[in-house]
């Protein structure tokens, strides 16, 4: 039986980051013991990973990160821009689904955010990682990426038809 550091360890060194050292050094600054943090989002905080939210009179002000713990920052900053470059993961679609929209910088800080939520959820739950898979958001909403598609085509000057596929037994 692995005790919790050597599971997460394994995890961490598996899938979710290049390198071993960063999976040392999110074990290091967050610890083992998940009960100071009550869920995720307040270990996302603490760490400093999760976006600002200034609004005064409906006017939407900065929304930076906040100066929490630097190192752990860093660290799943890096792991963040590892883990966008790894072939068919989750981390990856999430990766190229935020930056298109929001730019590369802020999906980087996304993707380390949701290490480090699996970080803690592995460490206060005890389970095993479980990669989604590079089609999760796909798979996610079927239909409006159908109706998408259908549109897509339609501008370009097509009829489209569309009938389930017959499965062969």
């Amino acid at each position: 039986m692995r005790s919790k550091r050597e599971s997460l360890k394994a995890a961490l060194e598996g899938r979710l980051t290049a390198h071993h050292m960063t999976a040392q050094a999110i074990v290091a600054e967050i610890g083992v013991d998940m009960s100071r943090f009550p869920t995720s989002d307040h270990l996302s905080c603490w760490a400093g990973m999760c976006p600002g939210n200034n609004e005064s009179a409906g006017k939407r002000k900065s929304g930076r990160t906040g100066k929490a713990n630097r190192w752990l920052k860093r660290c799943l900053s890096q792991a963040g821009w590892a883990a966008s470059h790894t072939k068919n993961t989750y981390l990856s679609a999430q990766f190229k689904q935020i930056a298109k929209r929001r730019g590369k910088k802020r999906a980087i800080i996304a993707v380390g955010r949701t290490i480090l939520v699996i970080a803690y959820h592995l460490l206060a739950e005890g389970t095993d990682y479980q990669e989604l898979g590079a089609d999760y958001f796909d798979h996610l909403h079927p239909d409006r990426l159908r109706h998408y598609y259908v549109r897509r085509l339609q501008k370009l000057g097509y009829e489209v038809e569309l009938r389930e596929a017959s499965t062969a037994a």
